[in-house]
């Protein structure tokens, strides 16, 4: 009693009897001190072993700052101003000692054993195992990864006794783990045991009093470990590598980074990209409040009014906005739910969304923009609401400035009166050769200006593409006429040419032009964005009267199809063409900002470059290709593929997701591995789809019991030079890819992980 530890002495440091923790002060920033508890090793004063805080969210001065225990059995957290920032509030008459346990708990005891204060009773943002977690206490995550203070989310016991996480912001709280549509017992929950406690072990294995239990992916050895809930919404478990001497995860409660609320903040929503993280981006027609910090949100940048004939919606798919809704019904149709939103003055946009479990569209207008995310999974659309004077403002101004053009070339003349004859009859030789001479120039300038405008537009084309317009003539002279077919699809059909600057192209010719030139373009713009190792390249379009066409690089060893009838892809090549193919599907459905189907995946669309690697050609053609005026943008139910690849949600008219290509791709490596085709030929010429295949696998796998049924299915040309471990796992993801029930399927960024 009556003793301190000192901000400036290193050596005044607490430790625990087994040396695994430590206590004391803790830079936390710039001449910013805390009082904490960490993990000795292996980042001796480092905050990312921190366990405890007293003082998160008041730091103390590197100068003259102390803890102290006082005579009368209270602790004191001192600044240099010699001002209390944190007290234990504790008192006794007897003496009292501060020990820092084993297991990490910091235990202020009277001599004779009785507890006055433990750190273990006030959690900051970790728990430890044997530490628990109760009705009392919570964990509060910090405000970010380099600013300790309290931030917004907690993990915590609630009101019905499940444990959870919430986002308690300065303005609204909403929780979203478990997921909050639930009720508890479809959770995996229970929320009749009021005791409300939670504790991680040594082991690694959670429990609660509500049912939930996890085991970390290192379960069954005794290990340094942690529960953290972190700045970016998630719960994590650490262990400790004692070998490489770091901390790695092995357990985490959300596996999609934007299923946590208030990540973006109001009016923006949430993009997961899975090679570089989450990012937030505004609604459109609004701005970034803070760019130092997202959880603000954006602000819009116009004003609606009550009249309905003022506003506009603008469709923007696959983005939810959770909670907040003014109105929730179900509907049939959007106009209904447009309807709805225009006789509410406070409605800033509605929800239009399918219900999987009772098959109809469900409306939600919303009053306010918030835990918004883009999900290819999210079957619905959110439609903002604008004013339509936005729309026109625009075009108003650009008419504006072609009128000032106009009066620009008009001529200003002056006509001189006179009264001698002959002279009149010079002015009016003059006046009409002048005349002459105008109408010349004006027909010159006119000529030279509409050359300089469509020079400019093919210039703003390519700048704003990065790909280059083609005329028809071009193309028509670059394929001899169209002469030379390599290649036929329900899209259109592909020949070989050779471009002015002597590169070889392949040209698809598109069957369909439903579409106005502005439409196409914007729509081969989203193409033209699309960069990964696995995509076929794009060089050009044309979109010259009905003509549709689309330039290519040419891929010299052809198609999949192609190759799978002869001897030239061995094992490796077939792995890697397989493991290609993946990468750009999850490129395409999750790490694109446009969520892109292929819808068509096949071998004949999967193309080999000099390497044998893969190239995926006739991706996004799906927005390109209307086949039905009725078809609506945020609809592709009407699109289907090739028989024999496509998968069951197309025949029953299910709602289509990024699962119909994991299948397609599924049936793909089957016929890669068995050499077996899932289509056949029936007497007629026509397709017919041959679904044994797929069967005759599982029934092998299955029924064997040894490694031999793989030898027995794998097609005669791979021959005997293959890893039998990877053809394993390639057939086993096959079929997992392949399933009836969509959910059931992988994702291909699963699909990615599980190959490499």
């Amino acid at each position: 009693m009556g003793s301190s530890l000192s901000v400036e002495n290193p050596q005044h440091i607490l430790m625990s009897p087994n040396a695994m923790f430590s206590a004391g002060f803790l830079a936390i920033g710039e001449n910013a001190y805390s009082f904490a508890i960490w993990f000795t090793e292996p980042q001796f004063h480092s905050p990312s072993s921190v366990t405890w805080m007293a003082n998160r969210d008041q730091p103390v001065n590197g100068k003259s700052s102390k803890f102290s225990l006082t005579n009368d059995g209270n602790m004191f957290l001192i600044d240099a101003a010699l001002k209390s920032v944190w007290s234990s509030n504790t008192a006794s008459s007897a003496p009292v000692e501060l020990h820092l346990k084993d297991n990490g708990n910091l235990v202020l005891h009277q001599l004779q054993g009785t507890v006055l204060w433990q750190s273990f009773d006030f959690p900051t943002d970790t728990l430890v195992p044997g530490q628990p977690l109760t009705r009392y206490t919570q964990l509060v995550s910090s405000r970010s990864e380099s600013n300790h203070s309290s931030g917004f989310y907690k993990f915590f016991f609630d009101d019905d006794n499940v444990l959870g996480l919430q986002y308690d912001g300065p303005d609204v709280s909403s929780s979203y783990w478990p997921q909050p549509w639930l009720i508890s017992w479809d959770a995996g929950r229970t929320n009749f045991n009021s005791s409300r406690i939670g504790v991680l072990n040594s082991l690694g294995l959670f429990s609660s009093t509500d049912n939930f239990s996890f085991v970390t992916s290192d379960y069954g050895t005794v290990l340094q470990r942690r529960l953290k809930v972190e700045c970016d919404g998630n719960v994590r478990v650490y262990s400790r590598n004692n070998v490489l001497q770091n901390w790695y995860v092995s357990w985490q409660a959300i596996s999609s980074g934007c299923v946590p609320h208030g990540i973006c903040g109001p009016n923006s929503f949430c993009v997961y990209v899975h090679a570089s993280g989450r990012k937030c981006l505004c609604l459109p027609g609004h701005r970034l409040k803070n760019h130092s910090d997202w959880s603000q949100g954006c602000e819009p940048l116009f004003q609606l009014t009550c009249h309905r004939n003022e506003s506009m919606f603008l469709e923007i798919p696959n983005v939810e906005f959770y909670g907040y809704d003014n109105h929730y019904v179900e509907i049939s149709n959007y106009s209904a739910c447009e309807s709805l939103c225009l006789q509410d003055c406070s409605c800033k946009g509605f929800q239009h969304s399918y219900s999987d479990d009772k098959r109809f569209y469900r409306c939600y207008t919303k009053t306010q923009f918030l835990n918004g995310r883009r999900s290819p999974v999210f079957q619905g659309t959110t439609y903002l609401r604008l004013p339509k004077s936005n729309s026109f403002s625009h075009k108003e101004h650009d008419r504006e400035s072609l009128d000032d053009h106009v009066c620009s070339v008009q001529l200003q003349r002056a006509y001189i009166k006179t009264q001698a004859n002959h002279y009149v009859k010079i002015f009016l030789w003059f006046s009409t050769t002048l005349g002459a001479f105008e109408v010349i120039c004006i027909v010159l300038i006119w000529c030279l200006v509409r050359t300089r405008q469509k020079s400019n537009r093919e210039g703003y084309h390519l700048a704003g593409t990065g790909f280059r317009k083609y005329s028809y003539s071009e193309l028509k002279k670059a394929t001899k006429g169209f002469s030379e077919e390599i290649g036929r699809g329900g899209g259109g059909v592909v020949y070989k040419g050779i471009l002015s600057d002597q590169r070889h192209a392949a040209i698809k010719r598109l069957n369909e032009a439903k579409q106005g030139e502005g439409e196409f373009l914007a729509e081969v713009s989203i193409i033209g964005r699309l960069n990964h190792m696995n995509l076929i390249e794009m060089w050009g379009y044309c979109a010259e009267g009905k003509h549709r066409l689309l330039v290519y690089e040419y891929m010299e060893n052809g198609s999949l199809a192609e190759n799978l009838s002869s001897n030239t892809l061995d094992w490796s090549k077939r792995y890697s063409i397989a493991l290609g193919t993946a990468r750009v599907l999850a490129y395409l459905h999750e790490q694109c900002l446009e969520w892109i189907l292929h819808c068509d995946i096949k071998p004949q669309n999967i193309l080999l470059d000099a390497n044998y690697e893969a190239k995926v050609a006739d991706f996004g053609l799906s927005k390109l290709l209307k086949r039905d005026d009725n078809l609506s943008n945020s609809s592709i139910s009407m699109i289907r593929g090739t028989r024999g690849y496509m998968a069951p949600e197309w025949v029953y008219k299910l709602p289509i997701t990024s699962k119909v290509d994991v299948y397609s791709y599924g049936i793909v490596v089957l016929e890669m591995v068995t050499g077996k085709s899932t289509t056949g030929r029936i007497d007629n010429g026509e397709e017919r789809y041959d679904g044994r295949v797929v069967e005759w696998v599982r029934e092998k796998r299955g029924n064997s019991s040894n490694s031999y049924w793989v030898e027995e299915i794998i097609a005669p040309d791979i021959g005997a030079d293959y890893d039998h471990r990877k053809m394993e796992i390639l057939i086993t993801v096959a079929l997992n890819c392949v399933m009836e029930d969509r959910d059931s399927r992988p994702t291909m960024s699963q699909v990615v992980e599980m190959l490499q």
